[in-house]
């Protein structure tokens, strides 16, 4: 069901608040400051043997402030906005920034920075859905999950909505707001076929209604994986190629996106470190970073602390061109922001990409895999093990075997091992490249890597 239009959120609502904290945080002795408020509303609900499980139905509001006493600064945040209570707020944001000590990097964005419109970037879905509608959605991905042959157990039948709005202003100047929503659905499944049983998933979230599969295919998604993982074993050990699957391989760009983050260079905690400029991947390689995609679940018309974000090729050609920065790091290190600052409600900003992809190359996963003549196919990873110094990277997985260019017997209780640098380097991309998530990648083939099996 549909409610009505009036109960939508918006950012406008945001700002007489927002405006107030400042004004106090001035009052109180601030030199500069910056606030942001958020309200969200959320309905998750739950299924199991067709009746209700659980029910989230929530709704919120929040309030963050960040001030500066010279060099000082200090953040808290919240869920009172109350007038009174925004001006203990700010007095007490104002009390602790001067007892904080120095911070040389720490401020706003140059005023030249920021963002001067905000673009529309259609992240918003009018429709909202009831509780008795995510209701019905969830017992249809639960049905069709049990009755796939082989499917013992449904488990997180789930359907979900999510709209929020947030305004951000500073004391310079900047005054912005935007709003958002998310659709979700999702379920696990688990198979038996007398000797053992497994157990897999599917899940997805976009922006818009519109833009989901229907509950059917999500259920038969997770119950068809599951079936397939059914008398999963052990391979023998050795070094042989491995296929990375869609849904997997995106944790490969995250450890790169964590390499290149402002912070990790400024600690000196990354295996790149040293790689500005420096061949990283193959030269047919590029890595973008892009907020301003369409209904991108990463998308954001500007960054954490207001600044006029931009597509960013993060890798060009396989070489890499910029570290992810926001103005604290960006000062550390004697460089720009790139836009990427990441704002939460009590605590200075982070740094966070948007939408990141790596481009899509010219075969199919089943085309690079038809080259393979002993090897794995990868659909599942558990707790990956990096060393930021060193980029040794080890991880366990589900998959399967490749034996003569043929997915064969599901796989199990294996670990494989590399160093990211020469993976980066080796690596193949696919063409099967989806834009479902705020990392995106295609299937990707490493060449050689260690499995340990039998």
């Amino acid at each position: 069901m549909k409610k009505p239009a009036n109960t939508h959120i918006n950012p406008e609502d945001l700002k007489p608040t927002v405006e107030t904290l400042l004004r106090l945080a001035k009052h109180y002795g601030a030199d500069k400051a910056d606030a942001l408020s958020a309200h969200g509303r959320s309905v998750s609900i739950g299924v199991r043997e067709g009746k209700l499980e659980d029910i989230d139905n929530s709704e919120g509001k929040d309030i963050g402030l960040r001030v500066f006493v010279g060099q000082r600064q200090a953040c808290v945040s919240s869920s009172d906005l109350s007038t009174s209570s925004l001006s203990k707020l700010a007095e007490r944001a104002v009390a602790m920034a001067k007892l904080a000590p120095e911070d040389p990097y720490c401020g706003l964005a140059d005023l030249d920075k920021l963002a001067s419109t905000s673009i529309d970037l259609d992240l918003f879905d009018p429709l909202q859905m009831d509780a008795d509608t995510l209701f019905e959605r969830a017992k249809r991905i639960e049905q069709s999950t049990l009755s796939e042959p082989g499917v013992q157990q449904a488990e997180g039948a789930n359907a979900n909505t999510v709209s929020s709005a947030l305004y951000f202003m500073t004391s310079d100047g900047f005054s912005q707001g935007w709003r958002s929503s998310h659709h979700g659905l999702s379920v696990s499944a688990i198979a038996s076929d007398g000797n053992g049983m497994e157990r897999d998933y599917d899940y997805v979230d976009t922006r818009h209604f519109a833009d989901l599969p229907t509950p059917e295919a999500i259920g038969h998604k997770a119950a068809e994986r599951a079936v397939a993982r059914l008398g999963a074993k052990r391979m023998s050990s050795g070094n042989m190629p491995v296929l990375f699957e869609r849904r997997v391989s995106g944790q490969l760009l995250s450890a790169f996106i964590s390499a290149i983050s402002g912070p990790a260079i400024a600690r000196g905690v990354s295996f790149l470190k040293d790689a500005m400029g420096e061949q990283v991947f193959g030269k047919n390689i590029t890595i973008t970073d892009d907020p301003f995609r369409q209904r991108g679940t990463g998308s954001h018309p500007w960054d954490g602390e207001g600044v006029q974000c931009k597509a960013l090729d993060l890798i060009k050609d396989g070489v890499l061109q910029t570290w992810l920065l926001n103005t604290s790091v960006a000062n550390q290190l004697d460089l720009e922001t790139t836009g990427h600052a990441a704002r939460g409600m009590s605590s200075p900003p982070g740094v966070a990409c948007s939408n990141t992809y790596l481009h899509a190359g010219e075969k199919s996963p089943e085309a690079l895999r038809s080259e393979i003549s002993n090897g794995l196919q990868i659909t599942e990873m558990f707790g990956p093990s990096i060393n930021a110094n060193t980029g040794d990277f080890s991880v366990g997985i589900t998959g399967f075997a490749i034996e003569k260019g043929e997915r064969t017997y599901p796989v199990s209780e294996v670990t494989i091992a590399g160093n990211l640098n020469d993976m980066f380097k080796s690596l193949i991309p696919a063409n099967d490249l989806i834009f479902k998530h705020p990392i995106a990648t295609p299937g990707i083939l490493i060449p050689n890597m260690v499995i340990a099996g039998d």
